[in-house]
């Protein structure tokens, strides 16, 4: 049998993504009540890949678009218990630690608003499992001095740092 590798494309065309695993049905609810209680502005669609019974792919949200997205990026993935949350006026620093405190969060692959490879492998019979991510390119340098002035000044006029 040969290593079957699915690499899964997603284009975030100006949203943020989290993409993670969980291991109960119960996700879909707790991961909504854990994202919209974090921000009165979020705007998000959670999508969940049961892995088991019925395995449909259960999905909620405050955002009819988000919903359906994130339901195309969790089809497309299609890893048991994995999910997919889509976020628009936040940012996932704004909801991860969170979503690390939902009971039913496992891992969680990336956080990011670039473009993202999926790593998905096939076992060629019913199962599929997310084996990593690949979050935007490859660096180009190391930061100098210049560059770290950039950076913190980046910070401060983004409101992270005073």
């Amino acid at each position: 049998m040969g290593l079957n590798i699915d690499e899964v494309n997603i284009d975030l065309e100006g949203l943020n993504i989290i993409i993670g695993q969980s291991h109960f049905i119960k996700s879909v609810e707790d991961i909504y009540e854990a994202l919209v209680s974090s921000s009165p502005n979020i705007k998000f669609g959670v999508a969940f890949n049961e892995a088991s019974g019925e395995r449909l792919i259960r999905n909620d949200g405050n955002d009819s678009a988000l919903i359906h997205k994130s339901t195309e990026i969790a089809k497309s993935i299609g890893a048991g218990h994995s999910f997919v949350i889509l976020l628009k006026d936040a940012y996932p620093i704004n909801v991860l630690n969170r979503l690390k405190n939902v009971m039913e969060v496992v891992n969680i692959y990336a956080a990011t608003a670039n473009p993202l490879k999926v790593l998905v492998y096939d076992d060629g019979s019913e199962g599929r499992g997310i084996i990593g991510v690949i979050d935007g390119k490859k660096p180009l340098g190391t930061e100098n001095d210049s560059d770290k002035l950039k950076r913190h000044k980046l910070l401060r006029d983004i409101g992270y740092k005073r």
